[in-house]
Order: structure tokens, then sequence, then C-alpha cells
């Protein structure tokens, strides 16, 4: 830990909380300084200018990035009959029913991503505690609920950015990995934007990106000028 302090500190020491840098050159500071030993996910928050307590003013969906995750995603469909057939034969990893709910029950967890017809939604109801606080609930705002198996299985193996704006008005999520390089992690970047910009709730009134910073897992964050961001949408 004392070597991971020390290498932190001395990046922080080269940012400037007060600048907002441009898009390439903030995305070139992050892949240049996530040093670690691992493939670093590069990270965005994203501050809305919502109020997140209004019910009209909720930000959640989905996007497929251009390039995905740059990380197997393992995927579980709730399915029966025809369309169980049609979620193993689009590349789900698990496909069942009630089997799939004991195994949950019984702590298993080895999925990074769930979907569900939505005949099944009572039987997965019975895990919406387990899945819930874990982001792995199936919900038909961001496609996870729904009869085009295929569709959803594609492209949650591909690598879909899920977000949701939390109490604070802010958005948290993994735009790939550092190994991706700048010229995808900047394509994938800007999907999401142009996808939350699209997402603006018709109640929001003022600034609505108000703050955007970037970092990697072990690397300082930084924020990006929201306007230099708007014009490369």
């Amino acid at each position: 830990m004392a070597k991971l302090g020390k290498r932190l500190k001395a990046i922080k020491t080269n940012v400037d909380r007060n600048t907002r840098l441009a898009l390439d050159e903030g995305l070139k500071f992050v892949i240049d300084n996530a040093t670690a030993k691992f493939d670093e996910s590069i990270e965005v928050a994203v501050n809305l200018g919502v109020d997140a307590k209004q019910s009209d003013q909720q930000v959640r969906g989905a996007v497929a990035l251009p390039h995905g995750l740059g990380k197997e995603v393992r995927v579980v469909v709730f399915a029966r009959g025809p369309k169980e057939v049609e979620a193993k034969e689009a590349g789900a990893d698990f496909v069942g029913a009630e089997d799939l709910v004991e195994k949950i029950q019984g702590g298993w967890l080895d999925f990074d991503k769930a979907i569900a017809t939505p005949d099944m939604m009572p039987i997965v109801s019975r895990v919406a505690k387990v899945l819930g606080p874990r982001g792995l609930m199936p919900n038909p705002k961001v496609g996870t609920v729904t009869m085009d198996v295929t569709k959803a299985v594609e492209g949650e193996k591909k690598g879909k950015c899920s977000y949701r704006v939390d109490k604070a008005g802010i958005i948290h999520t993994s735009i790939g990995k550092k190994s991706m390089g700048e010229a995808k992690i900047k394509d994938n970047f800007k999907s999401l934007l142009s996808a939350l910009v699209k997402a603006k709730p018709a109640t929001s009134k003022g600034t609505y990106l108000k703050n955007i910073s970037i970092s990697s897992t072990m690397g300082a964050g930084v924020r990006l000028d929201v306007n230099n961001v708007q014009s490369s949408l």
C-alpha cells in the first residue's frame, strides 16, 4: 500500500484541480498515468443538472459502446422454451429459470449481466434483493427485460454501458480498459456522452452537463472542459 500511495501522490502532483482539460488532453493524461500492474478501467463521472429526488428527472439507460468494454462479459438469461434456445444460440453463458434462481439464492453470482423475458420477472423477483443492490436486476429501461433475447445478449456480450444517476445527480460508469488505447476510449466516451445528452429530462432546467471527470481505476481523476466535450460530440 505504501508504494501505491507514493505512486498516486506523484500522479496527483501533476494534476491541477482547478484546470479543465480538453478531451484529448485529459484522456492522454489518464491513460499515460494508468501504471498499475493490471489493465485498469477508465472511469467517467458526470455531474448532471437534475434533481435526482424527482421521479421525472431520473436519468437511466444503457448504450452499446462501439468498442465494447474491453473485457469478457458473462451473461445470464432467465427464459423458457424457444427463448431459452435463442439465448443459448446468441451466446449467453447461463440460461434457465427456477434453477438459476435457486443457485442465486445459494450465493452464486458468477455473472456480470442478467437478462429476462417479461414472463420470467415474477420468478426473477424472488432474488430482487440480491440482484438489485448489485445492479444486476433485469430492467426494461435498460433493455434487459425483453423478448428480443438475441439482440440483448449480443449487446451485453459486446460491452453495453449501463448508467444511472445517483442521489447527488452524478453518473458513474466505466467506458473501457487502458489497453484499448486513446482512440477507442475516446469513441466510447463520446457515445456515452451523446446518450446522456439525449436522455436529458424535459423538466431539467439550467446547465445540464455541469462537470465531467475521468480517471483510471488506481489513478488520479482530471476534470474536463465541458464546452470542449460538447463541441466534440
